[in-house]
């Protein structure tokens, strides 16, 4: 499958990640386990729908973030439908990760990263492609996420972080356990081009 299949069975639009079958297996994963009034934190929302799956079947505070003004701004726009609509509501935050984030703030941290290897010759280079592009071994994104995300964690905070077999799962475990975290799956699936599967990350 081509790089441009990949694209377009995930989700593109033109400048916003939509929802696809990671989307689902996140929120999935979150609703599980965050429990009343937990302070969530999604990184990289995109168009907002995990955000608001967990703010409206959770009683936890959901904080939105990403680096894109145009997925803020359409997540913001779906937080105001939600809170139109009775079922809940989420901020929105611009975003490069969790920088502007203070230390112990969340309880669960989510992260739907981007991570298609990408050709570093056929580099991406708009907000869509942003959204999908791990850099050449797919994990460009989520080495530094993993880096920064332990010191917004509250204690015994958790992460839940999608993984794809594209990106190296096995790399991005030792990678996670190198800083800390001990990993367990959380939910996992199977689909003709790749596994996905949530890991659930604690320290030690």
């Amino acid at each position: 499958m081509s790089r441009d299949d990949l694209a377009t069975r995930r989700g593109v639009e033109t400048s916003v990640y939509q929802p696809a079958e990671d989307s689902d297996l996140l929120a999935r994963a979150a609703v599980d386990v965050v429990a009343n009034g937990d302070r969530v934190l999604e990184v990289g929302t995109g168009s907002g729908w995990v955000a608001a799956r967990v703010a409206s079947e959770t009683r936890a505070e959901v904080v939105a973030s990403d680096v894109n003004p145009h997925a803020c701004r359409q997540a913001r726009e779906r937080a105001q439908e939600l809170e139109r609509e009775g079922e809940g509501w989420f901020e929105v935050v611009a975003a490069d990760l969790v920088a502007p984030f203070t230390e112990n703030a969340f309880d669960v941290v989510l992260f739907n990263p981007p991570y298609l290897p990408t050709d570093p010759d056929n580099e991406w280079d708009d907000w869509m492609e942003r959204a999908l592009s791990g850099g050449e071994s797919g994990r460009a994104v989520i080495e530094p996420f993993l880096d920064a995300v332990g010191r917004v964690l509250a204690p015994g905070g958790r992460v839940l972080l999608l993984v794809s077999s594209l990106t190296g799962y096995e790399a991005v475990l030792d990678h996670a356990r190198d800083l800390g975290f001990t990993a367990e799956k959380a939910v996992e699936e199977s689909y003709p081009f790749e596994t996905l599967t949530v890991v659930s990350l604690t320290r030690a």
